[in-house]
């Protein structure tokens, strides 16, 4: 039995990566969901979960998060680490939450700490991995993904979809675990959110830095109220 030549490693990558066994702690987050259940206006259904991941996607994740990592994809193909640097300061700044600003960057230092136990001669994967450690990077998780993805020669649009991936299934897992929705609903839920993972990845993914914005105030407030909880289940 002959394996098709077409197969690369690259797709595994992809396949590690995107897996809740990678341990960056993306799937610890319900990006302020939480605090949404616990307040009085509480979703109603699967649909308008489904709704709420889109907006994260398109209006936040997107012109923000998946701008930043299409740069930081150019720039360290380039092995240019003063403009990753600048990337990496710019997508810090916009993060409004604390909380929210925290968990990127835990997320993004730890991503960069997995591949590069497995992956020590990569020159920009070191030098953008050590600036974390000297703190002239915060390691903002779509500039540590795209480095790493650069590294792993996975595509620059297959690493924005898997960022998109990975945000939703985040939250499809937090509603589960809160009792929000069920097994098949989730699996729904991420089926309709295709069509605007393929958009928005699309749309933002070539879009210049100097146009990079995010605009969710609603958004911004739940994720506040999630940072002045006094007892939480996840990390924001």
């Amino acid at each position: 039995m002959s394996i098709d030549k077409k197969i690369s490693a690259e797709e595994i990558s992809i396949m590690q990566l995107c897996d809740s066994f990678f341990p960056t702690g993306m799937y610890t987050m319900s990006s302020g969901l939480e605090a949404l259940f616990y307040s009085k206006k509480k979703l109603r259904d699967a649909n308008e979960l489904r709704d709420l991941i889109r907006v994260y996607i398109e209006y936040q994740i997107g012109p923000a998060d998946c701008t930043a990592l299409g740069n930081s994809y150019g720039y360290a193909q380039r092995s240019d680490l003063q403009k990753l640097l600048e990337v990496d300061q710019i997508l810090f700044s916009m993060k409004l939450v604390r909380e929210t600003r925290e968990a990127m960057t835990r997320s993004g230092t730890q991503l960069l700490r997995c591949v590069s136990s497995f992956i020590t001669d990569n020159e920009i994967l070191n030098k953008y991995h050590e600036a974390t450690k000297t703190k002239d990077a915060s390691g903002v998780y779509p500039v540590a993904l795209a480095v790493v993805s650069s590294t792993l020669n996975i595509p620059k649009t297959k690493a924005g979809l898997m960022m998109l991936y990975s945000l939703s299934v985040s939250l499809v897992g937090a509603a589960l675990r809160l009792g929000m929705v069920q097994h098949l609903e989730g699996q729904r839920i991420i089926h309709e959110l295709k069509p605007s993972m393929l958009k928005t990845v699309k749309n933002n993914i070539d879009r210049r830095l100097t146009s990079m914005w995010q605009f969710v105030p609603d958004i911004d407030i739940i994720q506040i109220a999630h940072e002045r909880m006094a007892s939480k289940m996840f990390i924001t």
